[in-house]
């Protein structure tokens, strides 16, 4: 990690002179490098820095789980994560989860016409993702459980439990 500082484009989080740091970062299993402030948001790393425009800002405090992304297979907040938290771990963005569309969640969100606005799905497939990746065979309750705390504004739960289901079926080869 190198520091300097630097002016940096007029950005809401960002000021005009900024001790910035050279980060480098595992994301979607390749090597990026980027300069930063240490304290920015990875949620801008990701959308303003590297184009990987899948995880979404929704609430900026945690709250929503749009932008949600998986550090070291864990489902975490990118509006709350600090860059200079995850240099040494594994990122994976929506982006990262199938470049074709062919997981077994995006068949099924797809299948069961989960999206409406579409604007939360991103955070709710990544969270499902984290979930079928420990949990196989969820119940109902294991997935109202780990989907807690994933808003859709739109009311599609009914549609997303049954999505999870399904793609926990495809994954298993049924």
């Amino acid at each position: 990690m190198r520091e300097h500082l630097c002016r940096t484009p007029a950005h809401p989080f960002l000021g005009l002179l900024r001790v910035m740091s050279s980060y480098k970062l595992n994301i979607n299993g390749q090597s990026r490098t980027v300069e930063a402030p240490p304290d920015m948001p990875l949620l801008w790393v990701l959308r303003d820095l590297l184009d990987l425009k899948g995880t979404k800002y929704g609430c900026g405090i945690g709250q929503c789980g749009a932008c949600t992304v998986h550090l070291n297979g864990v489902p975490s907040r990118a509006c709350m994560t600090s860059v200079s938290t995850v240099a040494r771990m594994k990122i994976t963005t929506i982006e990262g989860l199938s470049a074709d569309g062919s997981h077994p969640l995006q068949r099924a969100w797809c299948e069961h016409d989960v999206p409406q606005c579409g604007y939360c799905q991103a955070g709710q497939i990544m969270t499902a993702a984290a979930l079928l990746a420990n949990n196989p065979g969820p119940t109902d309750a294991d997935i109202d459980d780990a989907m807690t705390g994933n808003l859709c504004r739109c009311g599609t739960y009914l549609r997303i439990r049954e999505a999870i289901h399904h793609a926990a079926a495809l994954a298993a080869g049924k």
